[in-house]
């Protein structure tokens, strides 16, 4: 493959444009003998005649021409990748690549993008990979992602020197309850009133360890009626009557909970979950990734005022 010298590129290109090798030597802040020296060294190089002589004067070839042509589309590459690095020295390009479990992707990843678009300079590229709020620990320490969204509960602690871990907001957790339920339009509604109800919630993992102990601090263990971890599933399972759960603020958007849902706010006792973004030690310091946090802090901050 033949070996392009882009230096030697843009000594042909000023040349088409000046006319002459002086011309040519002073807009380049070189001497006539190194101009006609890097030319001769870039036909030797190409394999072809790039210059033909005409009196005082020189000619470029139809080859140096050909070269031209695709070198136009070398040279318009290199200003793009300049620009983009410029962008990414500035803070506003880059890549995050953002793990998140899945109801942080609408609530907080998907505003966060908005928000970077709306500030009127290049955004990051923002890479989303939904994954398990524990598991996001594993992919950020493996370098597979630079930021993760995740959950206080599952959080490392402090004094662990791998990661940087920033608050985002305290999520409160509703109760859904069939529309038809005795206790829908109860005023005053308490956790503890619901002690000897049937109840839907994952066999394992997060969602499990938040609906129990969330009962077990309201003074109950939950009687599990069914099993089910996507909030598709469990809210059906909720609009059919046969049981209740609690269901997260960012997960239960009006459209998604569906008529036969009530989602009830309670009065006291009242559960949440603390949801955390989390870095690399250090990699918070990213110009991308720091535009990423800010935007999820602006996010996580409408959340809070709409509830």
């Amino acid at each position: 493959m033949t070996e392009w010298d882009v230096k030697k590129l843009r000594i042909l290109r000023t040349l088409r444009e000046k006319g002459t090798v002086t011309a040519t030597a002073e807009a380049l802040l070189m001497t006539p003998s190194a101009v006609s020296q890097q030319l001769s060294n870039l036909a030797g190089q190409l394999g072809v005649t790039l210059l033909e002589a005409r009196g005082r004067r020189v000619r470029l070839t139809d080859a140096a021409h050909l070269v031209l042509r695709h070198a136009e589309a070398v040279f318009a590459e290199l200003e793009r990748a300049d620009a983009a690095l410029a962008a990414y020295l500035a803070g506003e390009a880059g890549r995050v690549r953002v793990g998140a479990f899945s109801t942080a992707v609408p609530a907080l990843v998907v505003p966060a993008v908005r928000l970077l678009r709306e500030e009127g300079r290049p955004a990051p590229e923002i890479r989303v990979r939904e994954a398990e709020a524990g598991q996001a620990y594993e992919l950020l320490s493996a370098g597979d992602v630079d930021l993760a969204l995740s959950l206080a509960a599952h959080a490392p602690t402090a004094r662990d020197p791998r990661f940087t871990v920033l608050p985002l907001l305290a999520d409160p957790l509703d109760v859904a309850l069939p529309a038809g339920h005795r206790l829908a339009a109860a005023p005053g509604l308490r956790l503890a009133d619901l002690a000897a109800e049937p109840w839907i919630f994952g066999g394992s993992g997060p969602w499990s360890q938040i609906t129990t102990a969330a009962c077990e601090a309201a003074g109950f263990v939950p009687e599990q009626a069914h099993s089910a971890s996507g909030w598709t599933a469990i809210l059906a399972l909720v609009e059919a009557g046969m049981g209740i759960a609690l269901v997260p603020r960012m997960a239960s958007a009006p459209e998604r909970a569906g008529e036969g849902v009530v989602m009830r706010v309670l009065d006291a006792d009242r559960p949440r979950r603390h949801v955390v973004a989390a870095v690399r030690r250090g990699g918070e310091e990213a110009p991308a990734v720091a535009r990423m946090l800010r935007a999820l802090e602006r996010a996580a901050a409408t959340i809070v005022q709409q509830n």
